[in-house]
């Protein structure tokens, strides 16, 4: 039986979510219904990006500057999310075989667009949660014997590098690095780093296509190339591209790519992917095993049978991808590039340490710097506490500075405001 005291706590959590509920869908409602129109595009972009700024929840008073981590899902997809959790809670379905938590379905609905999306075959898709997953499915599913060699870099994310590292402790898996100049200053270097690196027992390179340390772009392409050239497969990790940047894995060439479209799709979280190529889908082991992990005719959806699944999460995916391809991911990526460039440009007059790329091919959507003897948490902590202004970075004064294209060039002048009052208040100037 309940008391009063508990009684009243519980009403006032009840209350409590009905009035998250209540501002949440209201935010929803106030968002724009549609895009803006593309003319205006032309017209101003300003005023454009301006208006796609409405799509969001983040408030109008907070820049948020670490899409790097994680991106904000715009109006469409949440949406999209809540529909999608109307219609399959009602377990209605005509057919009474078909369950919303089904996890044994082809998904094919939500794996055709992002297959067209990101340039390859659906059959060489499977939907998992993020790259992190799908990394751990490339580690532990290629047959590799004690003494043979993975090839990476020094700035490869934990989800990346971990899986090899548990491999390695368990079967004798070689890991072995590249360490990357910072800044990489052209594709060349980075070519010749791995080139030199090869062994007679390299099986495997594996690589962030956009590295998590300093935002370098690789040139994957060639990396690929390299890869197939010598007989080892190339495996990327892909967390921050699709959204950011246009992405063709056909025409990358590699053999398995991994993705977290919650970064720069905006796309919900708990959403990935692992491309396996057709060619090598039958060299790879399932790590986790139900119904159909042996079904060749399956071909990359065997990776994606884990049991049930997340269908509301897919159609927010879905609409993610929907969401990119009505603004134009050469437009997106146009507006990264843009964005990141004039970042850039700001630090670099007040003096901070480029740790990103002087070749405009090696960068793309972030700006990193390092900013001695200025301390990165307490300057992330100053920003968001006072200015409402999010930032990430490293240990101990790295700035990882992100530019979503929902932000605007007077975010950026502002957090640069703010960066100098913080060393002028803390005697750095």
């Amino acid at each position: 039986m309940l008391d009063r005291r508990r009684f009243l706590s519980s009403a006032a959590s009840l209350a409590g979510a009905f009035a998250f509920r209540q501002e949440l869908f209201a935010q929803l409602e106030k968002a724009p219904s549609s895009l803006p129109n593309p003319a205006l595009y032309e017209r101003s972009q300003d005023i454009y990006w301006d208006e796609l700024r409405q799509q969001f929840l983040i408030p109008a008073d907070e820049v948020y500057l670490n899409n790097g981590t994680v991106g904000s899902s715009p109006a469409p997809v949440l949406r999209a999310i809540f529909d999608s959790y109307n219609q399959t809670e009602k377990l209605d379905q005509q057919d009474p075989e078909d369950y919303p938590i089904w996890g044994y379905a082809a998904w094919n609905e939500f794996r055709d667009p992002l297959a067209a999306f990101v340039g390859c075959n659906r059959d060489e898709i499977a939907l998992v949660r993020n790259a992190t997953e799908g990394n751990s499915y490339i580690a532990n599913g290629i047959d590799m014997k004690a003494g043979d060699e993975v090839l990476m870099t020094d700035q490869e994310h934990p989800g990346g590098e971990q899986p090899w590292q548990l491999r390695a402790k368990r079967y004798g898996v070689v890991v072995r690095k590249v360490t990357l100049p910072k800044p990489v200053h052209d594709p060349v270097q980075v070519l010749n780093l791995f080139q030199d690196a090869i062994t007679p027992r390299t099986r495997v390179i594996f690589f962030s296509h956009i590295t998590t340390v300093t935002g370098a772009v690789l040139p994957a392409k060639e990396l690929c190339a390299l890869a197939r050239s010598k007989g080892i497969l190339s495996a990327v990790d892909g967390a921050h591209v699709p959204g950011m940047m246009e992405l063709n894995l056909h025409e990358l060439g590699c053999d398995l790519y991994s993705a977290s479209p919650h970064k720069w799709l905006q796309a919900p979280k708990g959403t990935g992917f692992l491309f396996v190529r057709d060619e090598v889908i039958d060299r790879m082991w399932n790590t986790i095993a139900t119904e159909g992990w042996d079904d060749a005719k399956l071909r990359a959806e065997r990776f994606q049978r884990i049991g049930s699944s997340n269908v509301p999460a897919l159609a927010g995916m879905r609409a993610a991808i929907q969401f990119a391809n009505q603004i134009g991911m050469a437009r997106i990526e146009r507006r990264h590039r843009e964005l990141a460039n004039y970042m850039l440009s700001g630090m670099m007059k007040r003096g901070a340490e480029s740790w990103t790329s002087p070749d405009p091919t090696l960068r793309c959507a972030i700006a990193t710097v390092n900013v001695p003897p200025v301390q990165r948490v307490d300057l992330e902590n100053w920003l968001w506490k006072m200015h409402k202004i999010r930032i990430r970075g490293g240990e101990p004064s790295k700035l990882r500075l992100s530019t979503p294209y929902y932000v605007r060039k007077k975010d950026i002048d502002y957090f640069l405001e703010k960066f100098d009052q913080y060393r002028k208040e803390k005697g750095l100037a």
